[in-house]
């Protein structure tokens, strides 16, 4: 899954130092677009909002029951300043909701 599957988590897991859920959203796309890039990332955030919230993800991912959970975008080019603002502006609401938002690069040599 990439982020361009809105509707699907791309990928679930338990983070073994911290025993948080983390949700991470695969995002491969340049930043050339960049209001196309921040709708999509809205979509997929929209989503695993949705995921959390409705219960589904203890229907899916049952090791989730009691833990916290971190939604995490691992990006292959780092954000541009809109892209930057809009993610700090996702991580607010991602917050008020009870969850963490963070991203990173999957590796510097992807940078442009």
């Amino acid at each position: 899954m990439t982020v361009e599957n809105t509707d699907a988590v791309d990928i679930i897991g338990i983070d073994n130092k911290t025993g948080e859920v983390v949700l991470t959203v695969s995002d491969h796309l340049d930043w050339s677009e960049t209001v196309q890039h921040q709708l999509t990332l809205q979509k997929k955030f929209n989503a695993y909002l949705a995921f959390v919230e409705s219960g589904e993800i203890l229907e899916r991912y049952p090791e989730a029951k009691g833990r916290p959970v971190t939604f995490r975008v691992v990006f292959k080019f780092r954000p541009d300043s809109e892209g930057q603002i809009f993610l700090e502006k996702a991580r607010a609401v991602v917050e008020s909701a009870g969850f963490k938002l963070r991203w990173e690069l999957f590796a510097e040599s992807y940078d442009n």
